[in-house]
This record gives structure tokens, sequence and C-alpha cells, in this order.
């Protein structure tokens, strides 16, 4: 039950407290609880003499105090990145949950984070603690974690998946900007195109109407268009949105539909290149994380399945996961699935025949994320000139149509 409140952003309400110890000192604090009957009596195991006790409010947006904002995967990598560097430190686990917590500006972050912290006092082990979070700490994050709780180093395993998430995060964000263009500007044209087919074309057909000659070809298309998008409006709209809320539905239910996108994307120019070498980045980033921590082959695999991003790659790893647990190689078993590169297999037998597969893995990830960031940057550059040269052609098309009668009265007179 916990752990579906929290994914709603309700943890523990914290309790402001007034009272005074054994001495007869006056103290005072805050104090988290599931309740005012159980922070009492939390008081009074400390030696407090209550005088008085409420439930702290919660701070306005915009009116001091955190920020109350949506938890993202970047602050889970940030706060992955705080806490091995307390624990690095030499900062007790507790200590550091407590420091990162109370200093997070995202107040949801770090009820989250005291949350955690309130369990992992209770006596859970700190994988216990994030497995109750699962919107947050996923299967792979967990894994690691109690990997390197078991293994006795999990400072060390802390900051490899600080690592590996701050990557993660970073590619992402890399993909989401390159594509972020090309959509704002798309985005903007069809407003652009839309206005002037609203309020501006119509100026010019009642002034054409005064001509008595029939108008060129290029104008009446125009003009028809804004007399169809006048009358029409709601229904092309309408019908716009809805096509776009059946393709969501359907994109996050069905599984099919999904493959098949996955499938597609892989085939489409430019694009389908860097979601490819994408997913490869992962999957090899990945797979060397939880090896280095320890953990058995067959079970990276499974949690390797989840993080590559796409359907093909998802099948292709379960697939392997099936032949390696009868004994099979890595790199033949990935071979036999025929996506992989060749260089990428070559470097895993590699890496399996020295005992140091991890090694192998880690730069195979970098170089696939090097990949990704020059293909990115190269799309960025192709897309900007093809993009400005497609906005001229449909506005200035829409322009210079307009224009054409006035050009064509011109020439008779």
């Amino acid at each position: 039950m916990a752990a579906k409140k929290i994914q709603k952003q309700k943890v523990n309400p914290t309790f402001i407290w007034e009272g005074a110890d054994r001495s007869g000192t006056r103290k005072k604090g805050e104090l988290q609880a599931q309740n005012l009957a159980l922070a009492k009596a939390q008081l009074r195991r400390d030696g407090i003499n209550i005088l008085k006790i409420k439930v702290k409010p919660k701070p306005l947006f915009g009116m001091g105090g955190p920020r109350r904002k949506a938890i993202s995967p970047l602050d889970i990598a940030i706060f992955s990145r705080q806490l091995a560097t307390m624990m690095k430190a030499g900062v007790p686990l507790v200590q550091s949950f407590e420091i990162v917590g109370n200093g997070h500006e995202n107040a949801n972050m770090s009820e989250l984070i005291l949350a955690i912290k309130a369990d992992v006092e209770g006596g859970s082990s700190l994988t216990e603690a994030l497995r109750k979070f699962p919107l947050y700490f996923d299967d792979l994050y967990c894994s690691l974690i109690q990997a390197g709780e078991h293994a006795g180093i999990l400072e060390a395993i802390l900051d490899n998946v600080a690592t590996y998430k701050e990557k993660a995060e970073s590619m992402k964000a890399k993909i989401k900007k390159a594509l972020f263009y090309p959509t704002a500007v798309i985005i903007m044209a069809v407003i652009v195109v839309t206005i002037l087919l609203l309020f501006v074309i119509p100026v010019f057909e009642d002034m054409f109407k005064n001509f008595g000659a029939d108008l060129p070809a290029p104008t009446q298309f125009v003009v028809d268009a804004s007399r169809a998008l006048q009358e029409w409006w709601w229904l092309i709209f309408g019908s716009i949105g809805l096509a776009i809320f059946v393709f969501s539905y359907f994109k996050k239910r069905s599984r099919k539909m999904r493959e098949v996108l996955d499938r597609l994307i892989l085939k489409v120019a430019v694009i389908g290149p860097i979601m490819e070498k994408a997913s490869l980045s992962r999957y090899a980033r990945t797979l060397q994380t939880m090896f280095a921590a320890g953990t058995p082959l067959v079970e990276a695999l499974e949690s390797v399945a989840g993080a590559v991003g796409n359907i093909v790659f998802e099948k292709a790893v379960i697939s392997i996961q099936q032949e390696v647990a009868t004994g099979t190689q890595l790199n033949k078993s990935m071979s036999n699935t025929g996506v992989f590169p060749s260089m990428m297999i070559q470097m895993v037998a590699i890496g399996e025949e020295s005992g140091a597969l991890d090694t192998m893995l880690g730069k195979v990830a970098d170089f696939y994320e090097e990949e990704v960031d020059n293909m990115i940057d190269a799309l960025t550059s192709l897309l900007e000139p093809m993009i400005m040269a497609i906005l001229g052609t449909v506005i200035g098309g829409i322009v210079v149509s307009m224009y054409l009668p006035i050009f064509q009265m011109g020439q008779v007179v």
C-alpha cells in the first residue's frame, strides 16, 4: 500500500512539535510519522514531554520552500550521483539520505528520499526500500543495488549506477533535442498556414471577386483550401485530434502495434540508424553495468531486455538469454539473432575469451554513444536547411499564388 501511495506523491506527513526533555530544556523540531498517535509515541520514546504538536502545512507553489514538480528520471540520476558521492566520502547511508533529502529543491523528490530513509531506518535493506517505489526505481536499478549490498560493495555499485543513469539520460536528452527543433518548426508552420487560410486569404478572395475573370489554378486551389478550412475547421481539427488520441491509446496498450512501429522506425532513413545505435549502446552499457556488479549473465540479460528501448532488440535479448541459459556463448547467441553488427559480436567474443567482458562492453557502449552523438549533430545540420526550404516553399507558394491574379492584370494593362 505504501508503494502505491508514494507513486501518487503521498508520503508520511511531517509534524511540527514543541516540548521539553527529561532535564526540562525546551526543544522543538520536526518528525515524520504515519499519523499523530505514532508521532507522539516516537517523541515519548525519545524522552520528550510534548507541549504542542501539529501537522506541518505544505508550502504553496512559489511561496517559499522547495518547489513541487514531477519526479523525472534525471532527478533519480542526480540522486544516485549524490548518494554515491556521500557514501564514497564516508557518510553513513541513513545520514546521506537525510542530507540529500532535506537539501533537494523538488519537494516531491525530497519526500521520496526521506520515505526511503524511514524504511531503511526501520530495518529494511536499501533494495527493499527502493522496490516499494517501482515508478522511480525499476527492476534493473534495484537488481544492481541488491548485487552491491550482497557483495558488500554498495559504494562502488552506487557509483556505477549513477554513471549508468547519467549516460542514459544524456542520450535521451540528445535524441529529444534533435527531434525538438523540427517538431517545433513544423508546428509553427502549421499555425502560420492556418492563420493565412482563415484570415488572410478571405481578404484576397473578396478582392478577386471584382476582377471578373477566372483565377489561376494555384490561386483557385488556395482559395478552395481556405473555404474548406473555414467551413469544416471543426471536422478537420477534430479528426486530427481523434487520430492522435487513437494512435496514442493503442500505442500504449498494444504491444503488437509498438513492435510494428519499432520495426518501421529502424527502417526510416537517418532516424533509423540513430535509434538502432542508441539501442545497441543501451544493451552494451546496461549489460556492462550489471556484469561489473557481479550479476549472473542470465539474470543480467533479463534486466537488459527491458532497457534496450526497442521491442525488436528486446525480443533478441530474450532469445539470447534462453540460449545462454542452455550453455551457448554470449557472442554466438548474439550472432544467431541477426540484429547485432559483426563488430560488436567480435568485441564480445574477445571479452569472453580474455575474461574482460565488462571492459569490452564498456568500450562498445562508448563507441556507439559517440556514434549517436555524431549522427545527431549531422541530422541537426541536415534538417535545418531542409526545413527552411520546405517552409519557404509552402508559405512562399501561398503568398505568390495570391499575387498571381494581380500580376496577370498588370500584364493585361
